[in-house]
Parts: C-alpha cells; sequence; structure tokens
C-alpha cells in the first residue's frame, strides 16, 4: 500500500536513562491517579525502613508541606557518597538517577528489603519536577539537586556535622504533568500506610506532620476542580475560612512495641474479639522469619493483610496461601481429635473458619520475588512452607492450651459453616429465578431494550415515587430503572444467610447478573456484568445519603470489583431552580451555588427547593439527573484499600464509640462535593 506507514531501523526508538519512566509511568508506580501519587511517598520511605529491618535507623520523619512536596527524613547510615568506580560518579547520585541501582541485590548492603528492584528512589526523582537530596555521613552534609531526574547540580558539601548524626532527607514535588488528576496528598491515605509501617518494625518511630491547614487543603481542591474546568481560578477569602486558618495542622507519631499484635488490636478496635487474647506465632524457617497475629470477632468479614519485608502485598501471595492452608488444617484436626466435628459430617471450610477473623502476616525473607514493581503479591515458594510450618506447630499447641477459645472458634466456625449452606441454597434459588425469567420482576426493573452491556446503565432510585418519574423521563435504548424501598439491610451486621435473604439485595445480585463475591459462594464475575454504569439516584437529604451509603457498603463487601474498575457512581440531583424576572431558570446543586448565585444576582428571583426526586417531574427529572449531556454524577473511587474498609466497618458496625469518635475528628474535614 502506497500510504502505509514506513517501519524500518530508524523507526526503533532508544530511551536514555530516566526517559522511560516518564514515557510509561504506569509501568513502574501502577497509576498516575491519587493511588500512584501516594505511591512516590511509599518508594523513599521503604528505603529508610529498610534502613531500620537493617539495625541502623529507629525515627523517619514525613512531612507534607504548603505546596504538597513532601519530604522524608531517616536517621540511618546516609546513602553512600564516595564514588561508585563502575560509573565514575558519586554513589548517591546513581542511586536516584539510575534505574536498577542501589544496595539491594545481594551485595551487602541489606540482608532482606522491601526496595528489592533498585528503581524505587530514581523513579520518584524522574516523576518530580524537583527532588533534592541531602545526606549527613561522615561528618558532613552533602547535596543534590535534580529536575525531572536530571542532573541540576553536583554533590556538594554544604556543612559539617557529629561523626553520629547521620542520615537521609529527601525532599520532592511531583510533576503535575505526570499527575494532571491531582497532586493534593490525603493525610489519612498517607496515616495508614505509615501507621501500619510501624507496627511492622518494632522499635520504629514513625512522624507524619501535615504543614496544611484544613482550609487550605480546600481551596487547593477547589482550585484544582475550578482549573481543570476551563474556568478562572480567583482567592476566596471568608470568615469561616479565617477561623479555619487557626485551626490545627494535622500530625501523628506512630511507635508501637507490641508490633503486629498491636496491629491486629488497633484493626478490631470497632468490633467485638471473639477471645481476648491474641493468637501470635513467630518462627524461622529456611532462613525466613515469620510472624503471625490473629483474632477472631464477632462481625462476618475477614480482614488479612499479607506483608513481606513490611511491603504490603495486597494480592497475596505464597505466605498468604501458606497461613490460610495451616489454619484450616489445624483447626480441622483439633475439631475432629476433639469431636466437635462428629464423624461423616463435612470439614469447616477455609471460609468457615476465617469468618470474623482479622490477621497480619509478616515474614522477612533475603531475596523477595515480588510480582511487579509495586510488589502486589509474593512469588516466593519457600514462604509457604515457612509460613505453613511455623503457624500449625504453634497454633496445635495454642489450641491445646487453650480449649476454650479452640471450642469458641470452632462453634463459630459451625455456624458460619451452617450459614454459608443456607446461603448456597438461597443463591441457588436466586440462581433459579433469574430477573429475565421471573413474571414477578419485570414490573419492578424497567429494563433498557439496548443488550450491549457497554452502552447501558442502570439508576437504583428511591423510592415508588421517583422511580416512575424515572421510568417515563428517561431514554428506554440505554437506561435501565430499578426502584428500591425505603433502607436496604446494613451488610456490615448481617450474616450472609440474612444478607441473601433480603428481598431487595436479591433483586440487585439478580438485576447486574455478575453474582457476588469470594468468601460467599465464589461465583462473582464481572464478565457477566449487565450494565457499564450503576447509578444511585436518592433525595438529596439525609435519608438519601443513609441510603447510598447502605447501597455502597453492600456493593463494597459483596462486589468490590465493581468499584475498583469504576462502574459505580452517584447521581447528584439538585436542590434548587431559581427562576429570575427575566431570562431561564437555572438549577443548582448546593446551599454553596446558591450563596454565590444571590451574590452575583441583585435582582429577585423565584426559588424552588426539591425535598426529594419525588417533587420533579419526567422532564425536570430527565434534564438534572437522567441526560448525559446535562447531569452531574459523581463516580465511587476507592484510593486505599485498607482505610476504605476500616471507615466501613467503624462507621457501618455495631460499636457506637468508635463511629463517634471518628465523626468528632473528621467533622471539620468535610467537603461539601457537588
Amino acid at each position: 500500500m502506497a500510504n502505509q506507514q514506513q517501519y524500518g531501523g530508524d523507526q526503533i526508538q532508544v530511551l536514555e536513562g530516566l526517559e522511560a519512566v516518564r514515557k510509561r509511568p504506569g509501568m513502574y508506580i501502577g497509576t498516575t491517579s491519587s493511588r500512584g501519587l501516594h505511591h512516590l511517598v511509599y518508594e523513599i520511605v521503604d528505603n529508610a525502613v529498610d534502613e531500620a529491618l537493617a539495625g541502623y535507623c529507629d525515627t523517619v520523619y514525613v512531612t507534607i508541606h504548603k505546596d504538597n512536596s513532601i519530604t522524608v527524613e531517616d536517621n540511618g547510615r546516609g546513602v553512600p557518597v564516595d564514588i561508585n568506580h563502575k560509573t565514575g560518579r558519586p554513589a548517591v547520585e546513581v542511586v536516584y538517577t539510575v534505574l536498577h541501582a542501589g544496595g539491594k541485590f545481594g551485595g551487602g548492603g541489606y540482608k532482606v528489603s522491601g526496595g528489592l528492584h533498585g528503581v524505587g528512589a530514581s523513579v520518584v526523582n524522574a516523576l518530580s519536577e524537583w527532588m533534592e537530596v541531602t545526606v549527613k555521613r561522615d561528618g558532613k552534609i552533602h547535596q543534590q539537586k535534580y529536575a525531572r531526574g536530571k542532573i541540576l547540580t553536583d554533590l556538594t558539601v554544604i556543612g559539617e556535622c557529629d561523626l553520629t548524626d547521620t542520615g537521609t532527607k529527601v525532599t520532592f514535588l511531583p510533576d503535575k504533568e505526570i499527575f494532571n488528576q491531582t497532586t493534593i496528598y490525603d493525610f489519612d491515605v498517607l496515616k495508614t500506610r505509615l501507621r501500619e509501617m510501624a507496627f511492622l518494625t518494632k522499635g520504629l518511630k514513625i512522624v507524619l506532620c501535615d504543614e496544611r491547614t484544613d482550609a487550605e487543603i480546600k481551596d487547593q481542591i477547589r482550585k484544582e476542580k475550578i482549573l481543570k474546568s476551563g474556568e478562572d481560578y480567583t482567592e476566596e477569602a471568608s470568615e469561616s475560612q479565617e477561623q479555619e486558618e487557626l485551626g490545627r495542622k494535622k500530625e501523628g507519631t506512630f511507635f508501637y512495641e507490641g508490633g503486629i499484635k498491636e496491629f491486629v488490636e488497633y484493626l478490631n478496635r470497632a468490633k467485638e474479639p471473639l477471645y481476648r487474647e491474641i493468637i501470635y506465632c513467630e518462627g524461622i524457617k529456611d532462613k525466613i522469619t515469620v510472624e503471625v497475629a490473629f483474632q477472631h470477632n464477632d462481625g462476618y468479614s475477614e480482614m488479612i493483610e499479607a506483608f513481606a519485608n513490611n511491603i504490603n502485598t495486597p494480592d497475596g501471595g505464597m505466605h498468604l496461601t501458606g497461613f490460610k492452608n495451616a489454619i484450616t488444617k489445624t483447626f480441622n484436626d483439633y475439631a475432629r481429635k476433639n469431636k466437635v466435628l462428629k464423624e461423616g459430617e463435612p470439614a469447616l471450610s477455609g471460609e468457615d473458619i476465617r469468618e470474623g477473623l482479622t490477621a497480619i502476616i509478616s515474614v522477612k525473607i533475603e531475596n523477595p520475588q515480588f510480582e511487579g514493581q509495586t510488589k502486589q503479591k509474593l512469588g516466593n515458594a519457600e514462604a509457604r512452607s515457612a509460613v505453613e510450618s511455623v503457624v500449625t506447630e504453634q497454633l496445635t499447641y495454642f489450641l491445646e492450651q487453650n480449649p476454650n477459645v479452640a471450642k469458641n472458634i470452632c462453634e463459630k466456625s459451625l455456624l458460619a459453616q451452617r450459614a454459608r449452606e443456607a446461603a448456597r441454597k438461597a443463591r441457588d434459588l436466586t440462581r433459579r429465578k433469574s430477573v429475565l425469567e421471573n413474571s414477578g420482576l419485570p414490573g419492578k426493573l424497567a429494563d433498557c431494550s439496548d443488550k450491549d452491556p457497554e452502552k447501558c446503565e442502570i439508576y437504583i432510585v428511591e423510592g415508588d415515587s421517583a422511580g416512575g418519574s424515572a421510568k417515563t423521563a428517561r431514554n428506554r435504548n440505554f437506561q435501565a430503572i430499578l426502584p428500591i424501598r425505603g433502607k436496604i439491610l446494613n451488610v456490615e451486621k448481617a450474616s450472609i444467610d440474612k444478607v441473601l435473604a433480603n428481598a431487595e439485595i436479591k433483586t440487585m445480585i439478580n438485576t447486574f447478573g455478575c453474582g457476588f463475591s469470594e468468601g460467599y459462594g465464589n461465583d462473582f464475575d464481572i464478565s457477566k456484568l449487565r450494565y457499564d454504569k450503576i447509578i444511585l439516584m436518592t433525595d438529596a437529604d439525609v435519608d438519601g445519603s443513609h441510603i447510598d451509603t447502605l447501597l455502597l457498603t453492600f456493593l463494597y463487601r459483596f462486589m468490590p470489583e465493581l468499584i475498583y474498575d469504576g462502574h459505580v457512581y452517584i447521581a447528584m440531583p439538585p436542590l434548587f431552580k431559581v427562576v429570575p424576572k427575566r431570562g431561564e431558570g437555572i438549577y443548582l446543586y448546593d446551599e454553596k451555588a446558591l450563596e454565590d448565585y444571590k451574590k452575583k444576582h441583585k435582582d429577585n428571583f423565584t426559588l424552588q427547593r426539591y425535598k426529594g426526586l419525588g417533587e420533579m417531574d419526567a422532564e425536570q427529572l430527565w434534564e438534572t439527573t437522567l441526560d448525559p449531556e446535562r447531569r452531574v454524577l459523581k463516580k465511587v473511587e476507592i484510593e486505599d484499600a485498607r482505610l476504605a474498609s476500616e471507615v466501613t466497618e467503624l462507621l457501618m458496625g455495631s460499636d457506637v464509640a468508635p463511629r463517634r469518635n471518628f465523626i468528632h475528628e473528621h467533622a471539620r474535614e468535610a467537603v461539601i462535593d457537588a
């Protein structure tokens, strides 16, 4: 073909230095969203924690500056500043500017480390507008500066210090060219990760300080949204803002002598433990150090966190497999031996035993084989056998010495087994009565005519009244309407059999078409999802927010992939309609918008407030909430799974005190975001 693009040797590009990182940042940090932004901090902190694991560091300071630059400072040995003879350049320069350069490849710098790949520091440098590294070592203070991975200044001695005063200080500003979604750091996300690092490293103190005030953070968020929309940003001051400027700057100090036992205690703080003592196993097997702590509670969800060299592995791996194998076998052996399980009765499944379990698995291994730079999963087969051996031996002894605890766990597991069997029967019945086959359901679900899931969306609507208007207003080709009545079951407080017995929940499971998630039949299949968008549409009041919260709790606990893959949205119906004497009426979505309108329009106008969706006719509902060209949707996103799970348990669980404390702590941080 004459117009075919030429493809020869000259079309092969060779990216030099850190160009590859800036070209494909997702390959190195997973994403350039908020999650990737926070990952930059973790990579630098990991280096400091590695110094602590090696026994040379006991304090790490992390500071969020007013411009969202970050400083990480430790009192470790300090990055080497002498000449690396292979490159002829100072070692610190090599570490921060050359991929796959570091002291973690078996050269004797570290016995164990999380930052195995030797790319963390240089990647952070490449993705920052600027970086400044200061090293205290050998009685001198050394400093070097970089910009987007390139060297700005040679390594320079800028002062002297005591010979015993050592450490590394790294300050960097994330590059807006790379992180075009946001460059605003979330204190709580960082706090969660740094707290867990302190739990995992006995004797290490981590101090987090946020120099920004609440008012400054809110203004940064507002500014970012305005600039993204293409509007001009103007400074805005108010009495409330001036008051907030006097408010607190956030900080936290994390130091835990009890290690992962305190970690489990912390995670279970909003729950009722099934037994008082936290079960703890530790040992060394095949040069792998194993630490495991766990405790059951009266809840129904399991929370198991696995770590390798202090690095969280959210996708699990061999150490998690070893733990699950060990507790399943050990509890079944105990139940059979002590006649808790009678002859002929089925064995307890792993899901039964782990119901209401909170556990931390931590291994220290010399050569961890992580899958991917972001270290999502541990692949070392020897880690499985090490964890399985240590836990089996020590858990067997613990159960024999603590028969009351063993009995309580076995009895809870048996109840879980029965509930799971009831859930299976309910699930099978639900499958047989498919939403497309059952003549009783189509009257509730107004489905769309298009069968291509990528083009379809479904509105979960509060109440039959709003549902009726929505059915009339919608575009029948691609918009489905499912009305629900009142508040659905709070799944955080209910067993699986009660969840599946709830009519509204069963209807949603059937309607979505993709089953529900692991632990409860393991039949979730997102490829069977019938709608690309699941939109929650409730009244813009307290009751509506409560229903949204219950629906989100259900989706997060039973279909989390829907949220992670970006299928869940919240519709934002207007609160007001203002009609001036001259001109067309406009819709306003919050109180602030109304105040801004009053400032700009001095003439009289008619104000209509919508107390609920049922007050809108079909035409109004279409133009405000259903029309893809004009509606406002808020995508539900999770930046940090641990934080999301903790907050869900705190706010939706049975214990009132932790929920009250959380509200008091975070009330000032609330941002009205329409």
